[in-house]
């Protein structure tokens, strides 16, 4: 039989002014956590907001309706654009 593993945690220390434990104890009591899991949980909710919006790109209706055009009707390639794509296949082709 295989026993249940228990989950590994690890360390996270940081150092904060008296008026930020003071307020982050405050905040915590309040919701009746400890510290140490409203941090936590707080540093874990912030973590995703700034990944959620760093990795995730939102277009409004027409914005994307004119992404959407752009992909499956393309204008035509210009001559700047030609000269790029040349200029690509000599790089790539060394």
């Amino acid at each position: 039989m295989c026993a249940m593993r228990q989950p590994r945690y690890e360390r996270l220390e940081a150092r904060v002014s008296p008026e930020q434990k003071e307020l982050i104890r405050r905040a915590a009591k309040l919701q009746g956590r400890s510290i140490t899991d409203f941090c936590a949980s707080s540093a874990e909710q912030a973590a995703r907001e700034v990944i959620q919006t760093s990795e995730v790109l939102t277009l409004s209706a027409r914005a994307a309706r004119a992404f959407i055009e752009a992909v499956e009707n393309p204008p035509r390639p210009n001559e700047r654009l030609r000269a790029a794509m040349k200029r690509n296949r000599q790089l790539v082709s060394r």
